[in-house]
This record gives C-alpha cells, structure tokens and sequence, in this order.
C-alpha cells in the first residue's frame, strides 16, 4: 500500500503543466514609500514680535479708549489665530515725525535690536511731511512746493526701506497710505486729492518694490466724518476710525498671503 501512494504521487507530479506553477521570488522586495512629515505651522505655539515704526497713526493719538491706536489693536487681533502664544508690540512711533526725522532715528541705531527680532513692522510716515509744506506757506500753497517735497521724501523713504531691510531682511513691512483731513470740512475735490493720491502712488510703488512689503490703503476710510470717525482734533482717527484701520489691514494682509482667514493662521 505504502508503495502504491508513492507511485501515484510520482504520477502526480510529472504529469502536472508547468505553465500551471506559480513561481514564487523572494528575492525582490517592494519599496515601501514614506512621505516626508510635515510639522504643522501652528503645531508649537509661539510669540511673535510686532515693532512700529512713524508717526501719530502709529503712535495711536486720538484714541479716547487708550487702546494705542491700531497698533495696540494688532496684539489682540493677532493673538486669535491658531499657534499664537503671544504677541508683543514695541512702538517707536512719535507724534510729528517726518521722513528724515525716522530715517535720522533708524541710523543711529538705537532700535536696531528690536527690528532685528521683529517678526511683523509697521509704518506710518508722511503725513507731517505735507504738513510741513502747508505750515510755511498756509496763503499760498503750490502744488510745485508739494512735488518738490514729495522728491525728498521719497528719496527719504527708499533709504528707510534700506535701512530697515539691512537689518532684517525678511520680516514683512505693513506700509500705510496716508488720507486726507481736509474732507472733514468740505466734500468738494480739490487739488489736495491729486497731491495726496500722487504721495499715496509714491508710497505704494516702494512698497511693491519690496518683495516682503505690504501696501495699506486708508484714505477710502476717511473720505468724510459722517460715520465719526476722526476724534475730537479732527485730524485723527478716534477709537472707531482705528478699528476700521485694523479692519483694511486684515483685508490687505490676505491679499498679501500673510494671514490665511479660514485656517485662522499667521503665515510669517
């Protein structure tokens, strides 16, 4: 019987096809593909540093609730998004700076630490570079005398850029336009809308030269004081014009691909 098993399973075998056979290797090996992890951008908390630059916008003056202006309203605003510990502001801002005087400020070198470990700086500065012209010829301004500052303090805001980028070459630089006044005592055109758009397209042309800079528009906000905006000097902004400020930066920095809105994140 034994004998008789062994021989079927010989016949078995040799009468099987072998195109029927499944080969079998185990010599090859599959790769086994891992994607690079990438840590999301909010995955370790962290504080930015916020430093502003120029003059009264920044500094905050006319806001009866001592919020510090927009600038003050950036802290709160920022510290919303996802990843953010802490925001901190230093601002160097002063009421009545001109052009030179910052560019002055920024060679001497006193702030130079604190732009070095800026994260985000804002700007504001030439509103008291036009102001210089009206104060010295209040009865007789020319749009010549405007255009011939308007060359100064361009050139005045191209070395600020310099300066400020010899520092940190890669933070993100909010650049505000400037807005006029005037409409608070009258709607009608006047040859201040060129002036002031021909400073605001000065301002916005440097800021597009710079490639981590971002243009702020603000003169739409202040077109007339029907909503209140201004405060009670009525030239600066109050407590509500500051807030719709914060409002257009926002808007203006997700143009800019700062800030992401609906994944409530900050990209610098």
């Amino acid at each position: 019987m034994r004998y008789l098993i062994i021989i079927i399973s010989i016949i078995f075998l040799v009468g099987c096809n072998s195109n029927d056979m499944v080969e079998v290797s185990f010599s090859e090996k599959q790769d086994v593909l891992f994607e690079d992890y990438v840590i999301p951008f909010q995955f370790f908390p962290r504080t930015i540093e916020v430093v502003g630059l120029g003059d009264s916008l920044t500094q905050g003056v006319g806001d009866e609730l001592k919020r510090e202006g927009y600038f003050g309203r950036l802290q709160q605003h920022f510290s919303q998004y996802n990843g953010i510990e802490a925001v901190d502001l230093t601002n160097t801002a002063k009421r009545g700076r001109r052009s030179d005087q910052l560019l002055k400020m920024l060679k001497a070198g006193d702030i130079d630490h604190h732009i070095r470990k800026a994260h985000l700086i804002t700007l504001t500065i030439g509103g008291n570079d036009i102001m210089k012209v009206i104060k010295k010829d209040l009865f007789n301004l020319k749009v010549e005398a405007f255009e011939k500052e308007l060359n100064k303090f361009e050139k005045n805001y191209e070395q600020i850029l310099d300066e400020i980028r010899e520092i940190n070459s890669t933070a993100p630089i909010i650049i505000m336009g400037l807005y006029n006044p005037i409409t608070i005592v009258t709607d009608e055109k006047s040859e201040f809308d060129l002036i002031l758009n021909n400073w605001n397209e000065a301002i916005e042309e440097m800021a597009e030269d710079d490639m981590n800079a971002c243009f702020i528009p603000i003169d739409h906000l202040f077109v007339t004081n029907t909503n209140l905006v201004y405060h009670t000097d009525f030239f600066h902004p109050n407590s509500k014009g500051y807030q719709l400020v914060i409002d257009e930066i926002v808007s203006s920095m997700q143009d800019c691909g700062l800030i992401d809105e609906d994944n409530r994140e900050l990209l610098f």
